[in-house]
């Protein structure tokens, strides 16, 4: 009785210490909910990805985590980026942004505000008609841009020089641009890779080459492959910029081939050598370039030999002044004494008496 009595007096229900574990969550103030996932997108939290994809946006969602650090958003309708597209809803971790075909033609000043961390842009697949000054004034750490097949619809060289000119770019990848030369002007210092793939380059003239060997610029290596390459006396400087050491500044020189002439057409570049690359022959079975010279050449002869004559001329004037007096004379001479005749004939007093 007395050890019943004990234990009602020391111990409490046994059901308290359950209740107590079920209320403490109560007590315990929530954690922050992560942001919402755009409507028109999906997102994944490790790495933090959003990926927006042909549901005709007409500007970047508002509503994206501020954590993201890559987004992608293809085959909508943005058309333009303006100041305002990041810079309302700043996305201070973003690395990487992936805009293809999205129908982008105008690209504004400072479009990229709000994206101090962005290191990758991808415009590929984009008509663009208008790249401000200014365009990438927001993204100072930008390192890469793909503007693969995005300078078709209008050449946009000296306006992207202008844009690019402030930037400190590692990469830059313009494949599939129908490019017909080495855009020297694209080519900011500093420049580890560029990307001419796929594009219409029929040779790297030596001008071009010596441009790539300027010191800013040591460091570049090239992707050249699919590039429709004419295997003539043309491709001489570029093939001895290659035998001479600079294969390795190529990263696909090994599968380069020839686009013509019929007779190398598929021949790997680096199995030609450069004296075995003969002209283009013109119509009349001589090499093109000789033709060419010849026809100079000859011009050069004749305005010479013009040139001789009117000095001759010029020096000899009284000469000919004189000479051309005295033509003057015996002429006049020569139709007096024609006029004269003439008239005795006609006199009648001067005909003959008929015969008796």
């Amino acid at each position: 009785m007395a050890r019943r009595q004990a234990r009602r007096a020391g111990g409490g229900p046994r059901w308290l210490p359950w209740l107590g574990l079920a209320l403490l969550p109560l007590a315990v103030p929530p954690a922050a909910a992560p942001a919402a996932c755009p409507s028109a997108c999906y997102c994944v939290a490790t790495p933090e990805l959003v990926q927006c994809r042909y549901e005709r946006l007409e500007e970047p969602p508002r509503e994206l985590p501020a954590a993201v650090q890559n987004l992608s958003i293809a085959g909508s309708n943005l058309s333009v980026l303006s100041r305002a597209s990041f810079a309302a809803r700043p996305l201070r971790d973003l690395r990487l942004l992936r805009l293809r075909h999205d129908n982008i033609h105008t690209i504004e000043d400072m479009a990229l505000q709000g994206l101090p961390a962005l290191r990758t842009l991808d415009l590929s697949h984009n008509p663009l008609l208008s790249v401000a000054a200014g365009a990438f004034a927001g993204a100072p750490l930008l390192r890469t841009l793909q503007l693969n097949q995005a300078l078709l619809a209008a050449p946009l060289e000296g306006q992207l020089a202008l844009a690019l000119r402030n930037l400190s770019l590692r990469r830059l990848e313009l494949a599939g641009n129908a490019l017909q030369a080495l855009p020297a002007a694209l080519l900011p210092p500093g420049l580890e890779e560029l990307d001419l793939r796929n594009n219409s380059l029929q040779r790297l003239a030596a001008a071009e080459l010596r441009s790539l060997d300027a010191p800013e610029l040591r460091g570049l290596r090239l992707s050249l492959a699919s590039n429709p390459l004419s295997c003539d006396c043309g491709l001489r400087p570029f093939l001895a910029w290659l035998r001479g050491g600079a294969a390795n500044r190529v990263l696909d020189a090994r599968s380069l081939r020839c686009a013509g002439p019929a007779a190398l057409r598929g021949t790997a570049l680096l199995r030609l050598r450069p004296e075995a690359l003969a002209c283009a022959r013109g119509d009349g079975g001589e090499p093109a370039e000789l033709e060419t010279a010849s026809y100079v050449f000859f011009g050069i002869v004749l305005a010479l030999i013009g040139v001789v004559f009117l000095m001759v001329l010029y020096l000899n004037r009284r000469g000919i002044k004189r000479w051309l007096h005295n033509l003057r004379e015996a002429c006049r001479d020569q139709m007096e004494g024609y006029h004269y005749r003439y008239e005795q004939d006609a006199d009648p007093r001067c005909a003959g008496t008929p015969g008796l």
